[in-house]
């Protein structure tokens, strides 16, 4: 299977799914004009990959910003990573990263961590 690699723009988040290591890293801005269409690869990848995902799936999300279009996408990215973690059995842990003075940031990945039900790790990063 195919990895996915994405370069950061002023817009978009950086994106690496890498299927041989359970790897999964969203980093950057991600204000796309048209949010669907840019994390629907992502979705449909992580489908795909539910089905020989082994060991444990290491989810990296360290975003300074996202608008609300984005913010229903990185939901459904969760989604498949929930369905992964409860129905095959694999590993699945989510970490979020944001700044210590981002309280934004910080209280959109309680949000996220209190709808889902799967480890989800809050990591500061000190300025």
């Amino acid at each position: 299977m195919d990895s996915i690699n994405i370069e950061g723009t002023p817009k978009t988040p950086e994106v690496s799914f890498d299927a041989k290591t359970g790897q999964i890293e969203i980093k950057g801005r991600s204000i796309p004009e048209n949010s669907i269409e840019f994390y629907k690869p992502l979705v449909d990848w992580l489908d795909k990959y539910a089905d020989i995902a082994q060991g444990v799936v290491n989810v990296v999300i360290q975003l300074e910003y996202f608008n609300t279009s984005s913010s229903k996408c990185i939901l459904d990215v969760f989604k498949k990573l929930e369905n992964m973690h409860n129905k095959n059995k694999t590993e699945v842990v989510i970490n979020w990263y944001y700044e210590e003075d981002d309280e934004d940031m910080l209280e959109a990945g309680e949000d996220y961590q209190s709808i889902l039900k799967i480890p989800f790790k809050m990591v500061e990063i000190a300025e």
